[in-house]
């Protein structure tokens, strides 16, 4: 029997119909699936303290692609440099509900309240690249980041090394420290003493808190030569950003750094690795920012209700003047 040419058209007109329905619920399907994944996936609060250097931006720009690669749901606040903006970051995410908290402390002390609500909100937190101290450090459940005082170690360390291939009188050292009351500032300035204590080859003339800022770092070193004349002989800077802007202080002053001021640096950045090629710089102490992947492995354990360890140290070297392949030294990321 043939159909009519009316009843034929509308017969193709309920194929196309039903054939969009079947892709409509398809999609639906997906799009119910995409929804269920994304409620069942971790959600972490961060709060990071700032964007005060190239490496604090490296540090971000990790946890972030570390994140999306982990499939873990993330609140991001960059706290500006100041610890209420941190503060009220953690109580927002308390509210949220978010599974873990993880948060880089701009000082080491001040948050008994809010880690307390934080608790007894059954959530816990993580400190990443800073420690908190005394009775706080109880509110959390680990730390993820450098072993500072090892840095501090492998800068003095290098300057023992320095020291015996040169001649002379002792050297004479200014510190341009971190944030004050930060772990990094803490724990870099006894482990650096630590290496060089009771050697007479060497004095400490005088310690100064550069905020781990450039311009600061740039001050520091600007006064410090209008006071002392060129009556120094070695530099040992808690970031690369402070040196950096010691080191236009320096070169304002007609010194060569490098040559005529030991420069001895943490955290590695590519500036301060371009400028260790060519001399001005004499030790970079690495210091990695690239820790978003651990964070987001053990944010996961966490909110699968496991313990983890206390602390997680990340994999770090030293680059010196020293080194044979420096050229071969790859590109850093940040």
């Amino acid at each position: 029997m043939k159909l009519r040419p009316a009843f034929a058209g509308r017969r193709a007109i309920l194929a196309v119909l039903f054939a969009l329905l079947a892709a409509t619920a398809m999609l639906t399907g997906c799009s119910g699936g995409d929804e269920q994944g994304k409620e069942s996936a971790v959600i972490l609060g961060f709060s990071q303290l700032g964007s005060e250097s190239g490496w604090r931006i490296g540090n971000s720009r990790d946890i972030i692609a570390a994140a999306d690669r982990a499939g873990v749901r993330l609140t991001f606040e960059n706290a500006e440099q100041k610890q209420e903006n941190q503060i009220n970051a953690i109580r927002s995410f308390i509210a949220y509900q978010v599974d873990v908290i993880a948060f880089s402390p701009i000082v080491e002390d001040g948050w008994t309240n809010v880690l307390t609500e934080a608790r007894e909100a059954g959530i816990p937190v993580l400190c990443t690249d800073r420690l908190i101290s005394g009775a706080d450090a109880d509110l959390i459940v680990g730390f993820v980041g450098s072993d500072f005082y090892e840095e501090g170690r492998r800068a003095g360390n290098f300057l023992l090394k320095k020291a015996d291939r040169m001649e002379g009188d002792p050297l004479r050292i200014v510190e341009i420290a971190g944030t004050e009351d930060s772990t990094p500032m803490r724990q870099r300035a006894i482990g650096f003493r630590d290496a060089i204590k009771g050697d007479p080859r060497f004095e400490i003339v005088e310690s100064v808190s550069g905020d781990f800022l450039k311009s600061k770092g740039k001050e520091c070193m600007q006064r410090i030569l209008e006071e002392r004349g060129h009556d120094i002989d070695v530099l040992y800077s808690h970031n690369d950003a402070m040196t950096l802007g010691a080191i236009e202080a320096i070169e304002a002053e007609g010194l060569t750094p490098g040559r005529d001021i030991i420069i001895i640096t943490v955290d590695g950045e590519q500036g301060a690795i371009d400028l260790l090629k060519e001399g001005k710089i004499n030790c970079v102490v690495e210091c990695t920012p690239k820790i978003g992947d651990i964070i987001m492995s053990l944010s996961k354990k966490l909110a699968a209700g496991e313990s983890v360890e206390r602390y997680t140290y990340s994999a770090e070297t030293v680059f010196t003047e020293f080194d044979e392949n420096l050229q071969d030294i790859p590109p850093r990321g940040y």
